[in-house]
């Protein structure tokens, strides 16, 4: 079968910690956007009914979907460690969050020298392949105005005015004094690493 006849299909991964589910709002909404965006779809799939999250320890709720619900599984949860990032700059869109990753991957196996990549485009960080990130300026944290996936857990944090938005270029970098990664499962992770830029 080749690609152009695979079906579209979008990921959500949901943080679930003992029996918790966490920030579903968020994720119930980028679904919908998703599925209105991408299939016209008028109806909701509500992914609360679909989850039965395990009583015990911590994982990774994985929902595939398209215009109907695909699968849905829970894998236990260890994060990725990052002690090294870097800049590189690609036009790879990510726009919805997709199910197949094989560009996100790609790129980041062409770089083996770093844990984790952050995409630059049109002179502007984006996203490392993983998560939406952050940048301290001494009074407060600042986000990508334009990421290559909008996340949940960066919707959440700006609309709860802990992160503030705006474009940031490489060159803007000496002037932030911490880097932080956000998504689902780590929440906001703070790192204390140096960045590389190309």
């Amino acid at each position: 079968m080749s690609h152009e006849t695979l079906p579209l299909l979008l990921l959500e991964t949901i943080r679930v910690e003992d029996g918790k589910v966490h920030n579903l709002f968020y994720h119930q909404k980028r679904c919908n956007q998703s599925r209105q965006t991408l299939f016209g779809s008028k109806d909701t799939l509500e992914l609360s009914p679909h989850i039965t999250a395990p009583k015990k320890g911590l994982f990774r709720c994985r929902i595939v979907y398209g215009e109907k619900l695909n699968s849905i599984e829970y894998i236990p949860y260890t994060p990725k460690k990052i002690t090294s990032l870097k800049i590189v700059s690609s036009d790879i869109e990510y726009s919805h969050k997709y199910a197949n990753r094989e560009t996100l991957d790609a790129l980041l196996i062409s770089h083996p020298n770093v844990h984790e990549i952050i995409i630059e485009q049109e002179g502007f960080l984006t996203d490392t392949t993983i998560a939406n990130i952050a940048f301290y300026d001494g009074e407060q944290w600042i986000t990508p105005k334009k990421p290559l996936l909008l996340g949940t857990m960066r919707a959440k944090l700006i609309e709860e005015g802990l992160l503030k938005t705006a474009d940031i270029s490489k060159e803007d970098l000496p002037k932030f004094t911490q880097v932080a990664l956000m998504n689902a499962m780590i929440g906001f992770k703070v790192l204390n690493i140096d960045i590389i830029s190309m």
